[in-house]
């Protein structure tokens, strides 16, 4: 097959198309909703347009058997709003997916997805930095996402700050922009994961947060957030510190129990442990003290230990 004009003036490619993406960790304590940060393990996809109008999915890995396998797969319909983006969609697509990253555990699955198809979807059009930049791509995995923090750090890699805009559009209608910048990280800065078997859904967790805070632990969750650049940056000493959060991760103490309980417990002892993302795992960041977190597993009854390093890449 050959590289095929489309009456919108996009040429789609004939080859093959890949993609890796990092899985993130986003909030990083204070940071709700708008810190997040890369980690080594990754999802790899490949795609290809067809001349027919099929959707020949094939997926293999984490949560093979529950994801869809059709055009209502997630990594499908985020290819689509990105050709949709672009200005026309091709008549079928081919996918390969190799999952890794675990679903539903707060290490953000489904930003992964989400960036990997427009990642892809861009790649399959030639010259399709011009029709969809870095800046459209945030704003569209945002779209599709709800949320800009992980699929921030999936595309950029590293730690990354996110944010929405408003912006009023030609017919004078609001409409929300995702945005990001990249953060540095220290390069001793690393990440244990504990990750237990239960998953919990994003929007369920988001449903126990509460519709006011006292001004008091605003001023510290501000306080800390603004640290924790700094301690991302070239402090890691000032990470236990950093990462005190008093916005949101106690407040979904009833859905994940066990998750609280283990971070208050390895805060206890010092660490700079927070739930990552909605949880329910639990990251751990430090540097070098690769023996004093040698230890945590055996605290972590019930929870995987995963050591990672931080993604400096994002999808690729």
């Amino acid at each position: 097959m050959s590289a095929r004009k489309v009456n919108s003036g996009l040429t789609f490619k004939a080859t093959m198309t890949q993609v890796s993406v990092p899985a993130s960790s986003a909030n990083i304590g204070p940071g709700f909703d708008s810190f997040g940060l890369a980690l080594e393990i990754r999802d790899r996809y490949a795609a290809q347009v067809l001349d027919e109008p099929s959707f020949d999915v094939d997926v293999s890995g984490e949560g093979a058997s529950e994801v869809k396998k059709d055009s209502k797969n997630l990594v499908i319909k985020s290819m689509l709003r990105g050709f949709e983006h672009m200005g026309a969609k091709p008549r079928g697509i081919a996918l390969r997916a190799l999952n890794v990253i675990p679903h539903g555990r707060g290490l953000g699955s489904s930003a992964s997805a989400i960036v990997g198809g427009l990642v892809l979807a861009r790649s399959l059009v030639l010259t399709g930095e011009q029709y969809m930049s870095d800046e459209d791509l945030i704003t569209l995995a945002t779209e599709l996402e709800g949320h800009p923090d992980n699929v921030a750090a999936a595309f950029y890699g590293g730690a990354t700050i996110a944010w929405i805009e408003k912006s009023i559009d030609t017919q004078g209608s609001a409409k929300s922009i995702g945005r990001a910048v990249s953060l540095k990280v220290d390069e001793r800065i690393k990440a244990l994961l504990l990750i237990p078997e239960n998953q919990l859904a994003t929007a369920k967790a988001r449903k126990l947060l509460p519709e006011n805070i006292s001004h008091q632990d605003a001023v510290l969750n501000s306080s800390r957030s603004a640290l924790l650049v700094h301690a991302l940056a070239e402090r890691p000493d000032l990470l236990f510190t950093a990462t005190e959060d008093l916005l949101h991760q106690s407040y979904r103490a009833s859905a994940m129990p066990k998750t609280l309980a283990l971070v208050e417990k390895l805060r206890g002892a010092g660490l700079a442990a927070v739930v990552s993302g909605a949880g329910p795992s639990v990251m751990v960041l430090y540097a070098n003290n690769d023996e004093e977190i040698d230890q945590v597993p055996s605290l972590a009854t019930g929870f995987n230990a995963m050591k990672l390093e931080i993604a400096k890449t994002g999808a690729q």
